[in-house]
């Protein structure tokens, strides 16, 4: 009888007894050369007359099934993705997720007002419907987190986008092109732009790359290694819903309170290291100082510290007055050097693009070393 060698990666999942007549094991009906139990994963099984069996010892654990290097992976595979692929510009799944939102708040509004517990349910019905969802999809085969986890980073992140949008509003400005830039830069930020001067447009840019380096890059990052394909997913959702309902406005004031509140405390983590990120990959001192003494002062506890350390870190000025949906803000400043220009947006891009080059290394770096360890693996 030839000899098969199978190398098994995985355990079978039900009983793992082998029947007595047949040798075979009841729940991946493969032979197992008369083992007693079917092999755990990784055990090699020689499939020789049943005496002749010879299993490999456990003492050889396989690196890639390592939970911490599976995620380092999973992670790398996404920002790859995101750069290579940028932003999905036909049936983009936020873009669906945006339809869904706008129809569970007319039906909640219908049923229950505008009170601020309307507007929790009517984000618990628009979000965790999906994660669990992204969960179960997760459980259909041994191997499905992956292609779900990749994929589910992939539509949360929006690295390159960023960097595209940025870009479309630097190249104008740099060639004196103020309508257009005004034109792009209104793409990004919900502020008015129609009266903004060139040193307005490079600061209202400057602040999105900034700011969006969080909600689009590294918050993304931070849940995903945390929590996986839902993690990130339930960061992705919240975050669309704050943009949609996360202002003081008479319609969203009391309904969007919990979208606005939800999403402070998911990215109250993450902002900080994105403030610490900037902070160590520029000015550093800069940084901190302005992220001590002018984040207080700034309105929201997350952007604050994100632009501020930002600011710090490139050397620029940023903050000041700003119009918002017909009102004139008179916001605290951040940062110091002097007014931006289109060569501040692409330092902000640089920051960003060096930070989640430094997140993928530390990633990665502390995934060997916790392997290294000997931690239990996945």
């Amino acid at each position: 009888m030839p000899a098969i060698v199978r190398i098994t990666g995985l355990p079978c999942r039900a009983e793992p007894l082998i029947e007595p007549q047949s040798g075979t094991c009841p729940s991946c009906l493969r032979r197992h050369g008369g083992s007693p139990r079917c092999p755990p994963a990784t055990r090699l099984a020689v499939s020789l007359p049943l005496a002749f069996a010879l299993p490999v010892p456990h003492s050889l654990p396989p690196m890639l099934l390592s939970l911490p290097i599976v995620l380092a992976l999973k992670m790398a595979a996404g920002l790859l993705a995101d750069r290579l692929f940028g932003e999905v510009h036909r049936f983009h799944p936020l873009v669906g997720f945006g339809h869904w939102a706008r129809a569970v708040e007319a039906a909640v509004r219908r049923r229950l007002g505008e009170h601020r517990l309307a507007g929790l349910v009517a984000w618990a019905i628009a979000v965790l419907p999906w994660v669990a969802l992204a969960l179960w999809a997760r459980g259909l085969h041994p191997l499905a987190h992956w292609p779900v986890d990749i994929a589910l980073l992939y539509f949360a992140l929006g690295g390159q986008s960023l960097v595209e949008h940025a870009e479309a509003i630097a190249t104008p400005l740099d060639a004196g092109d103020l309508d257009e830039a005004r034109r792009r830069v209104g793409w990004i930020v919900s502020r008015d732009t129609r009266a903004l001067d060139a040193a307005g447009v490079a600061r209202a840019g400057t602040e999105s790359v900034l700011e969006n380096g969080n909600d689009a890059v590294f918050g993304a990052l931070f849940w995903f290694l945390l929590g996986g394909g839902a993690g990130v997913l339930l960061f992705r959702l919240a975050n669309t819903l704050d943009a949609m309902w996360g202002y003081r406005t008479p319609r969203y004031l009391h309904f969007g309170w919990a979208a606005a509140r939800l999403d402070d405390l998911l990215n109250a983590v993450p902002a900080r290291l994105t403030a610490l990120t900037y902070a160590v990959l520029g000015d550093t001192r800069r940084a901190l100082t302005c992220w001590r003494t002018q984040a207080p002062a700034w309105d929201s506890p997350n952007a604050g510290p994100v632009i501020a350390a930002g600011a710090g870190a490139i050397g620029v000025a940023l903050g000041g007055a700003a119009v918002y949906h017909g009102q004139l803000e008179q916001r605290p400043p951040l940062g110091e050097g002097p007014p931006p220009d289109a060569r501040a947006i692409r330092a902000a891009i640089t920051l960003v693009r060096r930070g989640m080059l430094l997140w993928l290394t530390t990633a990665a770096t502390l995934a060997i070393g916790i392997h290294l360890a000997g931690l239990p693996h996945a």
